[in-house]
């Protein structure tokens, strides 16, 4: 798995590997803050949000399969679980969920700091058309079970793995780690805004972090499973506390 390859493999590489790690950051910015909440009326702004959306997650997520079937059909045989995989990646999930979690509510939920966010993040919501508890389960399903893993794919088993080929593992994952925090950035600074210094820009660093920690789980495990699992308990509690945020809003509607 880990053999070197030629070095014009690398070399081949490099285009794509700049594509995948600056592509999020451009859609997130296109459908935040170029799309969200910019149109003439609720509606228009909700189909912006809704194209450019779809449209960017299609090329960002069908890219790497294309890439691969071009230039590594191997690379696309399932590989399986393993025991040291499955612990490292329950363990690292659960203790950021639950730290997640406890900061939040045990911290953080009255905090001015968090003033802004809860109607922010509903205008989002609405763009979108999930403004609603239904819609808003559906949405959370969905990041947690299918998100998680289309990430995944994309930041571990293509970007990481592609840099790996070509540079030392720590700088593989050092760079596939920033890659990930940078789309995080822009949708973090919509969140949080006017506290870019004190939420936005820390909470992205913890999520290079979680990046680096999860290539690190990849690069010992060999294969998806773990990453996607503990990826999906961080994703699932990340949803908890944006439904706590919403709900009294829609409450009181």
């Amino acid at each position: 798995m880990n053999a070197a390859k030629p070095a014009w493999t690398a070399r081949r590489d490099i285009p794509a590997i700049v594509f995948s790690l600056s592509f999020p950051s451009l859609i997130t910015w296109l459908y935040l803050v170029v799309f969200g909440s910019t149109g003439d009326s609720p509606a228009e702004a909700s189909w912006s949000v809704r194209v450019s959306y779809g449209v960017g997650k299609i090329i960002q997520f069908g890219f790497p399969a294309v890439y691969v079937c071009c230039f590594d059909r191997d690379r696309l045989r399932p590989t399986r679980p393993t025991a040291e995989g499955m612990v490292l990646g329950l363990g690292f999930g659960l203790l950021v969920a639950a730290t997640m979690l406890g900061v939040y509510f045990g911290l953080l939920a009255d905090s001015p700091w968090f003033a802004e966010t809860p109607g922010k993040i509903n205008r989002l919501l609405r763009d979108a058309g999930f403004a609603t508890s239904m819609w808003y389960g559906l949405l959370g399903a969905f990041y947690t079970i299918v998100h998680s893993l289309m990430e995944e794919y994309y930041w571990r088993w293509f970007v990481f793995d592609r840099l790996r080929r070509g540079a030392p593992l720590w700088i593989a994952i050092g760079i596939s780690a920033f890659g990930f925090m940078a789309h995080h950035v822009v949708l973090l600074a919509v969140y949080f805004p006017g506290r870019f210094w004190v939420l936005a820009l820390p909470l992205s660093i913890g999520i290079a972090v979680g990046g680096a920690v999860w290539a690190w789980i990849y690069q010992r495990a060999g294969s998806l499973y773990a990453v996607w699992v503990s990826h999906a308990l961080v994703d699932a509690s990340i949803f908890v506390i944006g439904y706590a945020m919403v709900a009294p809003l829609w409450r009181a509607d």
